[in-house]
């Protein structure tokens, strides 16, 4: 913490001497940048931010935000993530990580914290699966044209939430943005056929994925195909070969 004190203290140096905070604060303050963060950060490193040194700030925090992943440190972790997603709020990694430290390495430790009561260790849990979802939907308003923090956002749901329909519309979303991952589409018609009254339409996206070509005809497909027309109790020649 000392070297990271350090080094943010001369990127601070580096900012014109007579530059006077008032007139940095409502001149050169990058849009989005709260005030408070100079309470977050401390003077030093607010000073360097205005100073053009946002984004090497923000490296700096989110590298310490990793000294506090390895120390099990979870208050300060979260810490270092919000005050590095509000300085660079176009980094995707930033975003990403933040969601997986919070809802993945914290959650479960929560939930494995034999310390506690059970009925603690839930509730901290669930605190830490919904920090990790608000990085992501914050990290998804920054940027609607990244695909994939609606695939980290789907994956959450889907793994830790177990809610199929956010799992599902998140992966369609990822589906329609340049760059998305080839199994956005197939994982979202997945995710569809789990949930209730949905089972006819997600049965006709999986059938249109099997008609388009050998590419899309993986053994997941096949037997998600089959036991949604078991399902559906279609008959035997509208089935699949």
């Amino acid at each position: 913490m000392k070297s990271l004190l350090a080094l943010i203290v001369i990127l601070a140096a580096f900012v014109p001497a007579k530059l006077k905070m008032e007139s940095v604060c409502q001149q050169s303050a990058p849009a989005g940048l709260s005030l408070d963060l100079r309470e977050q950060i401390g003077q030093s490193a607010f000073v360097a931010v205005l100073g053009g040194f946002r984004s090497i700030v923000a490296d700096l925090l989110f590298i310490d935000a990793y000294s506090a992943w390895e120390r099990t440190d979870w208050t300060q972790l979260l810490l270092r993530l919000r005050q590095a997603t509000e300085l660079q709020p176009r980094s995707i990694l930033f975003w990403e990580m933040a969601g997986w430290h919070m809802a993945w390495n914290a959650g479960t430790a929560a939930l494995e914290d034999e310390s506690k009561s059970p009925a603690t260790r839930r509730r901290l849990q669930s605190e830490y699966l919904n920090l990790g979802e608000d990085f992501l939907v914050r990290g998804v308003a920054h940027n609607p044209e990244k695909p994939q923090l609606y695939e980290a956002l789907a994956r959450l749901y889907r793994d830790k939430f177990h809610d199929h329909v956010r799992a599902a519309e998140n992966f369609e979303k990822a589906s329609r943005l340049p760059g998305h991952a080839s199994y956005d589409e197939r994982f979202s018609a997945y995710e569809l056929s789990y949930c209730e009254g949905r089972e006819r339409e997600a049965y006709d996206r999986l059938r249109s994925l099997y008609q388009r070509g050998e590419k899309q005809r993986l053994p997941r497909l096949i037997h998600q195909l089959r036991a949604m027309e078991e399902r559906l109790n279609l008959p035997a020649n509208e089935r699949i070969p």
